[in-house]
């Protein structure tokens, strides 16, 4: 039954941690969609048609234009002209008939001039062949085609014409029937081509006679040998179709500038992209909720992990968003500033936040929220143009965060913010270096200086806020770093000179303590700074009354033997609550005064009990018990494991190896089986790592030592 009500006690403690967080990370969301609506959420216009604008709209979206694509393409394929094919085969065809007869002509000449060397070579009265006979014998041998076009006047006149006049005559024809016929004479275009041939015949030497005979020709021979190709002409088309790019609406793009009259194409494009429509201005908004919703379940996941082996107090919550809404809050202001030339995404002093994170609470908590913040930065430096993405803002943004996380090592260094800024700086340089060489555009020398001048500008202002903002999270929020536990580790603190100079062996003590205790969480994983600062402060309440405490007393009678064992179970119990009230006026943080008041959690003052069960019969236990409460951090359970073996092995005359681990275990098991350690969460493998280095530790320090023999006169005498 009683496991049970554990069990219930645990599971409503569990559900009110997760409501602790969970409230404060949807309250961040919130912040988060009000700074970023204005980059999803589209303006809308009541606007009639042939009015003027009254302010330069731009497209909030990347559409097509599908009308405007569409008459486009109807113009390509109206501009492609018909495809025809040109038959070589009647070009030749008509080419071989004007050589046919020109060859023709030759050859009866030839025999004509044949026959009259023979007669007068045989002295027989020559019977010469006439022209007309010869045009009648070119009638009979001509292809049909020829003699059906021309005329006998026309053959008479080429066979009455001299050799070279007809060779030329021939030449000219046939070169210019080539040259018309192989361009391709449609059935429309005969007569036209015919008139080109003539033209060339016309302005020729040629004899006005041989001329008109070759104009017969020309008519004859052109014809048409050019038809219409479907499958060209249709080819042809597509390709046209094919070259027609889509008319985009580019997000960004001026639709209509201020005082422009609206015409009916603009107010078309006005509609398209959705700047008369009320309705689609929803879906953007829905998408960012979705968005921002996701980080926001990361965030919790994030933090409910960090909740579970971290103290998640408010303070830390607080400075989560703050640190968030200030990043936010800068970025949206030079968004403001920025357009998509000049680049002024590049003065955000990014890491800051991630600097801020990790030093405050955790490194992978600082990466998770970087991740988000870069994310978020890509939306609000988007030009406010809904559906857009800032690539570049965003890996920027992230690059800077992550080298400030990255080079943020040892915070135990007070220059670390000083190297981790120089870290960012190079960084933040080679990204811009990245979009310089990476980008299609040309980039003059000054406008690169300029932009990477942005980018060192932006680191240089990460360190100035990280290192001026961080006092105020540590002091307003009382959130403990580790800067701020080595402030506090200064042995010049007014606290440690109190102790040191009223209380020197307890001073000492604390030293002693401090460096078992770092060793063992160091060993174990805990935060080892923690421990040592702690450490030094857990005796503060001494120094109320330090002679009352053993090591304070240097030659003097113990004051404990004047008083009741019972009274001085008082004084030495009231000091880790002494000392957690000085603590408090002097507003250290809660962790050193949770250690200072928890370091003997409700352990038994032995010595006393035992002295004054022996003087009394009736002595209650509780009466010797510190009230607690027990330790619930591991660096506090490990002081308190660390004060008591320090106090028992100073105690031991010779510290030898064995007797050391035996009284460390035995402190160990005492506290176990005592309960002491039940609220810290130290397993017993951390149990059994934390007793090997304080052995180790001790060792170390109690190591032996060659006894150097003393001068005995005497004897040497």
């Amino acid at each position: 039954m009683k496991s049970t009500w554990n069990q219930v006690i645990q599971y409503i403690k569990e559900k009110k941690k997760l409501i602790r967080i969970i409230l404060p990370v949807m309250l961040l969301g919130f912040v988060f969609f009000l700074v970023t609506l204005t980059n999803v959420y589209t303006q809308t216009y009541d606007i009639e048609r042939f009015s003027n604008a009254k302010e330069t709209i731009r497209s909030p979206i990347t559409i097509e234009n599908i009308k405007e694509t569409e008459r486009q393409t109807r113009e390509a394929v109206q501009s492609v002209e018909d495809r025809y094919n040109v038959s070589n085969e009647i070009t030749q065809e008509r080419v071989d008939y004007i050589e046919e007869l020109f060859d023709a002509i030759e050859k009866q000449l030839e025999e004509k001039q044949v026959i009259e060397e023979a007669d007068e070579v045989e002295e027989i009265e020559p019977q010469p062949l006439t022209n007309q006979e010869i045009v009648q014998r070119l009638q009979q041998v001509l292809s049909p085609e020829i003699t059906e076009v021309i005329s006998q006047e026309d053959l008479l006149k080429l066979v009455e014409a001299t050799t070279y006049e007809r060779s030329l005559a021939k030449e000219l024809l046939t070169t210019s029937l080539y040259d018309v016929l192989n361009e391709g004479v449609r059935t429309e275009n005969v007569q036209f081509a015919i008139n080109n041939v003539n033209q060339k015949l016309r302005y020729s030497s040629l004899d006005e006679d041989i001329k008109n005979a070759l104009f017969a020709l020309t008519n004859f021979a052109v014809v048409s040998n050019s038809f219409y190709a479907v499958d060209k002409t249709m080819e042809a088309q597509k390709q046209a179709i094919s070259n027609v790019e889509p008319v985009m609406v580019r997000a960004g793009e001026i639709i209509v500038r201020e005082g422009q009259t609206i015409t009916n194409e603009i107010f078309e494009e006005l509609a398209l992209v959705g700047l008369l429509n009320n309705d689609r201005n929803v879906y953007p908004v829905i998408g960012l909720v979705i968005l921002i919703l996701l980080l926001c379940g990361i965030i919790i996941y994030e933090l409910n992990t960090y909740s579970k082996k971290y103290t998640l107090d408010n303070g830390k919550i607080a400075s989560i968003l703050i640190i968030s809404v200030l990043t936010i809050s800068i970025m949206k202001l030079v968004s403001l500033y920025t357009t998509p030339v000049n680049g002024y995404f590049l003065l955000v002093p990014a890491a800051t936040g991630a600097m801020l994170l990790k030093i405050l609470l955790q490194e992978r908590l600082a990466i998770v929220l970087s991740l988000i913040y870069a994310v978020l930065g890509s939306v609000i430096f988007n030009s406010e143009i809904p559906g857009a993405l800032n690539t570049e803002a965003c890996l920027y943004l992230l690059f800077s965060q992550l080298a400030g996380i990255l080079f943020l090592i040892n915070l135990k260094d007070r220059t670390a913010i000083l190297k981790a800024g120089m870290g960012v700086t190079v960084v933040n340089m080679l990204t811009v270096l990245l979009f310089l060489l990476l980008s299609f555009e040309k980039y003059t020398i000054s406008d690169a200086l300029l932009l990477i001048g942005f980018s060192i500008l932006a680191a240089f202002l990460s360190i100035v806020l990280t290192i001026g903002t961080l006092p105020f999270f540590e002091t307003g929020l009382g959130i403990l770093s580790d800067t701020k536990l080595l402030t506090l580790s200064n042995p010049n603190h007014p606290l440690l000179r109190k102790i040191l100079t009223e209380a020197p062996g307890t001073y000492h003590h604390s030293v002693m303590v401090a460096n078992l205790s770092d060793s063992s969480c160091e060993a174990i994983g805990a935060n080892g700074l923690l421990a040592r600062v702690g450490a030094y402060y857990h005796d503060l309440g001494k120094t109320n009354r330090p002679h009352y405490f053993i090591e304070n007393q240097m030659g003097i009678q113990n004051p404990h033997d004047l008083i009741e064992p019972k009274q001085s179970a008082e004084i030495i119990i009231n000091h880790p609550y002494d000392g957690a009230e000085l603590l408090r006026k002097h507003r250290l943080p809660k962790e050193i005064i949770d250690i200072a008041e928890q370091h003997h959690g409700s352990t038994l003052l032995k010595y006393f009990y035992f002295k004054a069960k022996d003087k009394y019969k009736n002595v209650k236990e509780e009466d010797f018990r510190y009230p607690g409460p027990k330790p619930r951090s591991k660096e506090a359970a490990i002081i308190c494991i660390c004060d008591s073996v320090e106090a028992a092995v100073r105690s031991l005359n010779e510290p030898t190896k064995g007797k050391i681990e035996e009284i460390v275990t035995s402190i160990i098991n005492d506290r176990l089986m005592d309960g002491q350690l039940n609220d810290s969460s130290l397993t017993f493998r951390e149990l059994e790592t934390i007793q090997k280095t304080i052995c180790e530790s001790l060792n170390g320090i109690f190591h032996s030592r060659i006894q150097y023999p003393k001068e005995n006169v005497k004897e040497a005498n």
